[in-house]
């Protein structure tokens, strides 16, 4: 996948974060991150990377994700992986 494909799905991914008012709120939490922060932020390979791995902590959130924007279920971490640094998975 090229870059400019993984930046525009975790762009639509940090959108459908925004209109979702359950999800929201825990991912502002999660990150410690403000509404201005995101919109500092929305082009930032890193930001874009960190909303991606949001995702990922839930299957129910990546299925609902994926479902409403017509894509398959592995698509946001194929995304993950072609965004500078996604490759590097830390999980600590």
């Amino acid at each position: 996948m090229q870059q400019d494909r993984a930046e525009m799905i975790a762009v639509q991914a940090l959108g459908w974060l925004a209109g979702n008012d359950d999800l929201m709120p825990v991912f502002l939490a999660a990150t410690g991150s403000s509404a201005d922060d995101i919109r500092a932020q929305a082009s930032d390979p890193a930001f874009l990377i960190s909303v991606l791995d949001f995702l990922a902590m839930d299957d129910a959130w990546i299925i609902a994700f994926c479902e409403s924007q017509g894509l398959s279920y592995d698509t946001p971490m194929q995304a993950r992986q072609s965004l500078p640094g996604g490759a590097q998975i830390h999980w600590t």
